[in-house]
């Protein structure tokens, strides 16, 4: 027999918990779950992307945000057509692609005005 069933069944049979909780505990995509915890972990990646938004728009890497975005864009749909439906992982990779999305049009104003004031400068 499996261990992760095993604990689950003791945990959910412990008396305090509400029925709300329970159905929880025994959802498909719940905490005994890999449904469960890799969008849990996804969050860390997403998170510090939007921590990212303090640092210069110069030190934004475009492979790197396209691969979020793309990431993000890729797992949103996924989440949506597997069973269980996966709004865990929805919602962490919508995150994902508007995050990404966000600091590529940062790094793309930077560029832009970055050539417009080389190209308005006076000429020695």
């Amino acid at each position: 027999m499996r261990i992760v069933p095993v604990i689950q069944r003791k945990v959910v049979d412990m008396p305090f918990w509400p029925e709300n909780v329970k159905r929880m505990l025994n959802h498909p995509a719940g905490p005994f779950t890999i449904h469960f915890w890799a969008p849990a972990f996804k969050w860390a990646i997403t998170l510090s992307n939007i921590a990212d938004m303090q640092r210069p728009a110069d030190k934004i890497s475009y492979p790197q945000q396209f691969a979020l975005l793309g990431t993000g864009i890729i797992w949103s749909r996924y989440s949506t057509q597997v069973i269980p439906k996966n709004w865990t992982l929805l919602s962490v990779n919508l995150f994902m692609a508007l995050s990404a999305g966000a600091q590529l049009y940062r790094k793309y104003m930077f560029e832009l005005e970055r050539k417009e004031r080389i190209v308005s400068s006076p000429q020695e």
